[in-house]
């Protein structure tokens, strides 16, 4: 059984620690304390606002589950159901047109024909 290790504040579990710092680092030329203190500070800018968007998914999913235990003897009314979702959230106007541009993307996948 593996053991776990703590660094900058993350424990982590020795056999991936093992992994990154022997097998995935020493090619890249970046030092292991510099990307465990870096992943230690994105998992701490990260971790409150994925906690928060959690819990905004279970409140969703419990106003949805209500309106289904609400009305699952009733004929589906798509009116009333995209009413409910625009009405909790779920559902928001469609934003304005945009477009999306890729930059420094292999050749290999943008301009050759292939089974990619």
């Amino acid at each position: 059984m593996s053991e776990n290790t703590t660094l900058h504040g993350l424990t982590v579990n020795s056999d991936l620690l093992a992994l990154i710092n022997g097998e995935a680092l020493p090619a890249t030329g970046i030092d292991s304390d510099n990307f465990w203190a870096g992943f230690a500070g994105i998992i701490k800018d990260l971790t409150p606002k994925n906690r928060a968007l959690l819990a905004r998914r279970e409140e969703l999913e419990a106003a949805i589950d209500e309106w289904h235990r609400g009305n699952h003897r009733k004929a589906h009314d798509a009116k009333a159901y995209r009413a409910f979702l625009t009405e909790i959230g779920y559902l928001v106007p469609e934003g304005p047109d945009f477009s999306a541009t890729t930059r420094d993307v292999d050749e290999e996948i943008t301009a050759i024909p292939g089974p990619q």
